[in-house]
């Protein structure tokens, strides 16, 4: 569970219900939609009752207050179902790493770039890394041109958040696709 979900879900606790609200007057609203005006807490509480609903405080900024006949298991079970739904289709382009050496075989390159394809098809950002070893950190043109070349034959798919940088014994890029 995110922590953004955790904070709704505080927040959906913190509703007030009945006699947690501590306004003097309310503005009512019917379970159906309908405005009932504004009311002192007693006389809403009483309609409340009369009708087997709970009073509910919807927005609690307002002045006065707005508060919902209602019944609170049903409206706390539909709010937590409208969280879980949002979290579900709640999904960012996750970052994939896809790692090279700077003397790979081209078979091999055409492999992992169909990965890179398919990471940038599912909308997700890649970080393409170079590693080098030894002797290899003399030539760190050759992964350079390794980089550009994946670039150029990534171009219609995807286009570069960060430009080739170097960290130590790495070289590296990242690709957003395009939309």
């Amino acid at each position: 569970m995110t922590l953004r979900a955790k904070v709704n879900i505080v927040s959906l606790h913190l509703t007030r219900v009945n006699q947690q609200i501590r306004a003097a007057s309310v503005r009512l609203i019917d379970h159906d939609g309908t405005q009932l005006g504004i009311k002192s807490l007693a006389e809403a509480l009483a309609a409340a009752r009369s009708r087997g609903f709970d009073l509910v405080e919807v927005a609690p900024n307002g002045n006065p207050p707005v508060c919902r006949l209602l019944d609170f298991a049903k409206f706390k079970y539909e709010q937590e179902k409208k969280e879980r739904e949002a979290r579900k289709n709640q999904r960012a382009g996750m970052l994939k790493e896809v790692r090279f050496s700077p003397v790979i075989g081209m078979h091999d390159l055409d492999v992992k770039i169909r990965h890179i394809e398919e990471f940038l098809k599912d909308h997700d950002k890649v970080r393409v890394t170079v590693f080098f070893r030894g002797r290899q950190m003399q030539h760190q043109d050759l992964g350079l041109q390794l980089l550009k070349g994946i670039q150029e034959r990534l171009a219609p798919l995807a286009s570069v958040e960060q430009q080739p940088m170097t960290d130590r014994n790495r070289l590296f890029m990242t690709l957003t696709p395009k939309h």
